[in-house]
């Protein structure tokens, strides 16, 4: 059985919680969350959003995210899973 992590978003508050192997897009649409998303394969980057707190692992190489983007805290939730607790801010 994987870890459960809690995401919580901002500016909204809302929360929810989220397996280690799971999307965090995948874990917030099945709690009922309105998400922004399109592919959910990690290229149109509809769900773009800034990690505020936590760590995640995204599950494909090289998501459509520069290295700048990546360095200044920007995830991919459709593609992203947590390793701890996780603060998201969506634009």
């Amino acid at each position: 059985m994987s870890e459960t992590f809690l995401v919580t978003l901002q500016p909204g508050g809302e929360s929810f919680a989220c397996a280690a192997d799971q999307p965090l897009m995948l874990a917030g649409l099945a709690a009922g969350v309105t998400l922004p998303w399109s592919c959910r394969n990690g290229t149109c980057r509809t769900c773009i959003s800034k990690l505020v707190a936590g760590r995640i692992e995204h599950n494909i190489p090289w998501p459509g995210l520069s290295a700048e983007e990546k360095a200044e805290g920007w995830v991919l939730p459709c593609v992203a899973c947590p390793r701890s607790d996780v603060t998201l801010q969506w634009v």
